[in-house]
């Protein structure tokens, strides 16, 4: 709700429900998570927040708006998680069976953390994290920068005692792709891939793929906002 560049935006709408409802129920849908928890803010501002995850079925818990860190913490400690996989709210088209494969991934490696983006090969906007609640809990504990608290994993993905694993996309070029809410262009690019794409509540990232290859034009819509890795 506090974003700076888009005010509200998980709260913007298109394809008949909102940014965070498009969130949620994508995450219901990866087969290997036993329960959604939207971790968000104890605030005023947010109780919109809470409402759209009521409706979603998922459990709510309430922690700091800037230690966001403590706040994974607490919606761990809340479910009795043993490992958390990490999604954040921007990012409608977060593919269930991407996140799947890192679940999987991190339990067959019997690693501390887990991701798709440690080396980026995915379009920005599928990224997501899975750790075990043991190296959640220790971070939580020993880090202290402020980008430590407010964005969850840097310490997990730095610290050298940790075994860290990567699930690469098999094409490094899907990385120029941005399917991420920031920006009002970013919006005008989901509204316009939710107009034209069949099925995008519920599609794919190879669906997706082959749609914006027929139609470039709707990714140019927030091409300015790539990143220089993401071409």
């Amino acid at each position: 709700m506090g974003s700076s560049r888009l005010p509200g935006k998980v709260l913007a709408e298109f394809g008949g429900k909102s940014v965070l409802a498009h969130v949620l129920d994508r995450c219901r849908a990866i087969p290997a998570v036993d329960v959604v928890v939207c971790a968000m803010p104890d605030s005023d501002e947010s109780m919109p927040i809470e409402k759209i995850a009521q409706l979603c079925r998922a459990v709510v818990h309430r922690g700091s708006e800037h230690d966001v860190l403590d706040r994974y913490r607490g919606a761990a400690r809340q479910v009795g998680a043993d490992v958390v996989l990490r999604v954040t709210s921007d990012c409608p088209l977060i593919d269930p069976s991407i996140c799947d494969q890192v679940i999987r991934l991190r339990a067959s490696s019997n690693a501390d953390y887990a991701s798709n983006n440690l080396i980026r090969s995915f379009p920005h906007g599928l990224d997501c994290e899975a750790f075990t609640v043991d190296a959640l809990a220790q971070a939580a504990e020993q880090a202290r920068l402020p980008e430590e608290r407010e964005h969850v994993t840097p310490w997990l993905r730095r610290v050298a005692h940790f075994h860290r694993v990567n699930l690469p996309s098999g094409d490094p070029l899907l990385a120029e792709y941005r399917w991420t809410l920031d920006y009002p262009e970013d919006l005008v690019f989901f509204q316009a891939l939710f107009g034209r794409l069949t099925g995008a509540s519920s599609a794919r990232m190879e669906a997706i793929v082959e749609f914006l290859h027929q139609n470039p034009n709707i990714s140019a819509l927030n091409a300015k906002w790539r990143s220089p890795s993401q071409g």
